[in-house]
């Protein structure tokens, strides 16, 4: 059986894997931080043979570009897909072999059009199937990422592709999907099991247990929420060769340069921790606390190409942050502050606002619950009387907020966070709901459902 060592990107819900035999590997669908990487095929004594792209991401730049290019890698994508780069294009059935793996093309489209899936084996035991957004753990990837139109006809398509993987592998053949483990790129909740096999797929993966494609492709396009808007600029990045990461640290900022980007109206980000935010921080900044759901919320809030600069507790927290968000091709980085708040303030005001619980609402009064979750989320249950408007709406319409004072909630308090912080910025009076929504009878406000949300 080859080794597969897992590559973990949970900022971003996705898996890139390095397959070997013991001298040569395969890479499968590497992150754009490409030192992950190379650090496994050095510390095993690696030779990267291959290089595959399971499709053109659309939540992340891909690093297998330039990963191909360092170790002189062959470079295979789908010999359908129009890239502005040379590589080794392969189709359905198409075969290669890397030392003792042997590597064998699958064309299963459905998440896109081109997407390839690949299984890979040594001859000694059963394949291995590494499906990229088609067939994942309990679930499959999302098929409205090229737009609401061709949602159906790709539904179509990623139902008969997941039937013919499952028809062509016994039980016993493991599977390794890239998506599933919190992107926004999977068609509903996915498992986040460590491994699985097609046979734990047949018996829980609703593309392999519906009873018919016509009520496969109605349910999957009825549970389709919104998705990072980031997502747009991620397939023409990975189209065009996307050019490799800045590794340099991110400039220092002193005090008045950070207050000079705050006054002309530039995101300015605060990396710390939510509750520290609340207490104390710059007017004019947003908190988006370097959280493992960090890079998918400022990639999706912050219009694009946006002047960026940020405030952490340390460089090192700056250096975490420039990694996750290059991942997403967030290059433009004006610079940091890493000095306390009362430093970066001198003279001038700071903002805070109180931060409490869903039990300490039940003593409070004179107040407005927004609810900044998704339609999902506020259809399966909200308090009766909340103002629904999801986080991704937020910037765009907080005009039409009661007026008063605002307190506001989402699903754990990360998106509250972000929420509270930009409501502040408005000069809003708020208050920061930190808290899980499991926590949420504790509150003594009716919880009430309806199929669909009401503003």
């Amino acid at each position: 059986m080859p080794d597969v060592e897992t590559l973990e990107t949970p900022e971003l819900g996705d898996r890139s894997y390095v397959i070997h035999d013991g001298s040569t590997a395969i890479v499968v669908d590497p992150q754009r931080d490409i030192d992950r990487v190379e650090k496994v095929l050095d510390e095993q004594h690696l030779s990267c043979a291959i290089v595959v792209e399971t499709h053109l991401h659309n939540d992340y730049v891909t690093g297998g570009y330039e990963l191909a290019k360092r170790t002189g890698a062959t470079y295979v994508l789908s010999s359908s897909d129009e890239v502005d780069f040379d590589r080794h294009g392969v189709r359905d059935g198409d075969d290669l072999d890397a030392g003792e793996l042997h590597l064998r093309v699958v064309a299963t489209p459905g998440h896109t059009y081109t997407h390839l899936s690949y299984v890979i084996e040594d001859g000694t035991s059963s394949p291995t199937l590494f499906s990229g957004g088609s067939l994942l753990y309990g679930s499959v990837g999302r098929t409205d990422l090229l737009g609401t139109d061709r949602a159906e006809e790709l539904a179509r398509l990623q139902y008969r592709s997941v039937r013919r993987l499952a028809d062509s592998l016994d039980d016993s053949a493991l599977l390794y999907p890239t998506h599933g483990f919190g992107s926004f790129c999977s068609a509903g909740p996915a498992s986040t099991n460590e491994s699985g096999t097609i046979g734990d797929e047949r018996r829980r993966n609703t593309a392999l247990t519906v009873e018919d494609e016509e009520t496969f492709v109605r349910r999957v396009l009825s549970g389709y929420g919104a998705y990072p808007t980031y997502y747009a600029h991620m397939a023409p990045m990975n189209r065009a060769g996307p050019i490799t990461a800045d590794p340099s640290p991110v400039s220092l900022l002193d005090p008045d340069e950070l207050k000079k980007r705050i006054a002309a109206g530039e995101w300015v980000v605060d990396l710390r921790a939510r509750v520290a935010y609340a207490h104390q921080h710059l007017v004019g900044t947003l908190s988006f606390p370097l959280e493992v759901l960090f890079t998918t919320y400022l990639g999706w809030l912050m219009p694009w190409h946006s002047p960026l600069s940020l405030i952490g507790n340390d460089e090192e927290a700056i250096a975490l942050a420039k990694r996750q968000l290059g991942r997403i091709g967030i290059d433009r980085l004006e610079g940091a502050c890493v000095l306390p708040i009362r430093s970066i303030a001198g003279d001038d005001r700071t903002s805070s606002y109180p931060v409490v619980s869903f039990a300490d609402l039940s003593a409070m009064t004179d107040f407005s619950l927004v609810d900044v979750r998704f339609d999902d989320e506020w259809g399966s249950g909200h308090f009766d009387g909340a103002f629904h408007m999801p986080i991704n709406e937020l910037l765009f319409r907080t005009s039409e907020l009661p007026g008063g004072r605002l307190a506001v909630h989402c699903g754990s308090g990360y998106r509250a966070a972000i929420a509270a912080s930009i409501l502040d910025a408005a000069d809003r009076d708020v208050i920061f709901v930190n808290d899980d929504w499991t926590n949420a009878a504790q509150a003594r406000i009716e919880i009430v459902t309806s199929a669909r949300p009401a503003d």
